[in-house]
């Protein structure tokens, strides 16, 4: 069973498709949900979605299972407009997070990208390009800063133990088994 606590504004010209046991929380500020005509937002399983985030697909939204998104998070297929005339729609390109991804507060996802299982996109990030799976990334762009084993250890690029500067609840939450 979906849960819904607070406000969801939802403009559906095309497909919204939501799992079992998707939680979204949108007490202080409403959540927005859209597909435009022609478009599919598909919602996996088990995620949880904060108040303030807004998801919209001109083509493709695909978030997998067990992904957290953190408030004010944006995620978007689509520019809208042109940069040099506002009035031209430009291409979409399908964004995918796989399963077990968290997107910390006030991210923003743009266009044709791919967030791989398991990967952590820290506060703030704006993600322009793909992330590898069982990663963490952070910043404007969003850039690699260290890997997370599989054992929950995070490792720096050098492969030297990080886990002393990574919070545990930050590997624990991009490691679910």
């Amino acid at each position: 069973m979906t849960r819904v606590q607070g406000k969801v504004v939802v403009g559906n010209g095309g497909r919204i498709l939501i799992g079992p046991r998707v939680k979204i929380r949108a007490v202080h500020v409403p959540v927005e949900l859209g597909s435009l005509v022609g478009g599919t937002l598909s919602i996996g399983e088990g995620t949880f979605i904060n108040s303030g985030t807004s998801i919209c697909a001109q083509e493709s939204v695909t978030i997998g299972r067990n992904v957290a998104i953190g408030n004010y998070s944006l995620i978007m297929d689509s520019d809208f407009h042109s940069v040099g005339d506002h009035t031209q729609w430009p291409q979409a390109l399908p964004v995918v997070i796989e399963d077990d991804v968290w997107l910390a507060a006030r991210v923003t996802v743009l266009k044709g990208v791919r967030i791989g299982r398991g990967a952590v996109v820290a506060a703030g990030a704006v993600v322009t390009r793909d992330v590898a799976p069982y990663t963490v990334v952070g910043g404007v762009p969003a850039r690699f800063i260290r890997r997370i084993d599989t054992d929950g250890a995070a490792r720096s690029a050098d492969g030297a133990d990080g886990a002393s500067s990574v919070a545990p609840a930050v590997v624990a939450a991009a490691v679910r088994e």
